[in-house]
């Protein structure tokens, strides 16, 4: 019987057929087509140009925020990044474990629990110089606005000492809200095949010497809201401290 959940094998993902293979589906499928669905508009790509490897973290709508992050990404970096994927959504089904891998390079995570063994494959990869995307609320909205971060993207940057991009997807619930979208909102809107999707990254955080891994999340929040605020000229967007589902 294969393997599911945590115990999926995602490391084939990573080999360099694979490899070749996603990089032809992305640039050919993926990403043209993100691109007619959204006229996806992106900003403070620049902030993505260095070495890296990062950690990036994004707000969580729809389940069209990861082929949307991904066409917004520089294809450099798009080329050498991992997806944080749930675990109970992506990796409960053979077929659906195996498309997950090989269009967005995912592995399985906990959302609902901290696990050491998927925490510490995210932090080999991100130390074998991966850039890893990963949504710190856990899951998509349930209300329409951001719940509190997980502490999971603050404690690989800690230890693994690498930069941290912040990123805010605007208008990804509204484009086919009923199919991909969990907040009511996104669900009981009309479904729209064309949407107008912009993708903000901001400047690039690092943990500061003695500074606590709550604090360092603290900071993302911030940072993830400020642009949310600037992309959406909403300045009373903030942070649900109500539990994400």
């Amino acid at each position: 019987m294969a393997r599911l959940g945590l115990d999926y094998p995602t490391a084939w993902g990573r080999g360099y057929v694979v490899r070749a293979v996603r990089e032809l589906i992305q640039r050919f499928a993926l990403v043209p087509y993100v691109r007619y669905l959204s006229t996806l508009e992106v900003h403070g790509a620049e902030h993505l140009s260095g070495a890296g490897p990062y950690v990036i973290v994004a707000n969580h709508v729809s389940n069209l925020d990861t082929p949307i992050l991904l066409s917004a990404l520089p294809p450099a970096v798009r080329r050498r990044s991992v997806v944080a994927a749930a675990m109970d959504n992506f990796f409960m089904d053979a077929m659906t474990a195996f498309r997950t891998v090989l269009v967005f390079n995912a592995i399985p995570i906990d959302r609902h629990k901290v696990n050491r063994r998927s925490s510490q494959l995210a932090l080999e990869l991100v130390e074998d110089h991966w850039n890893l995307v990963i949504y710190p609320e856990g899951g998509r909205t349930s209300t329409g606005q951001m719940h509190a971060f997980k502490g999971g993207a603050a404690y690989l940057a800690e230890r693994a000492r690498v930069p941290v991009v912040p990123a805010f997807i605007d208008g990804a619930g509204e484009l086919r809200g009923p199919k991909y979208a969990k907040a009511p909102r996104y669900v009981t809107a009309p479904r729209q095949a064309r949407h107008h999707v912009v993708v903000t990254f901001g400047p690039a955080l690092h943990v500061a010497d003695g500074e606590s891994i709550r604090r360092f999340n603290a900071r993302l929040e911030d940072a993830v809201v400020a642009l949310g605020r600037l992309a959406t000229g909403d300045a009373t967007l903030a942070i649900s401290r109500d539990d994400a589902e």
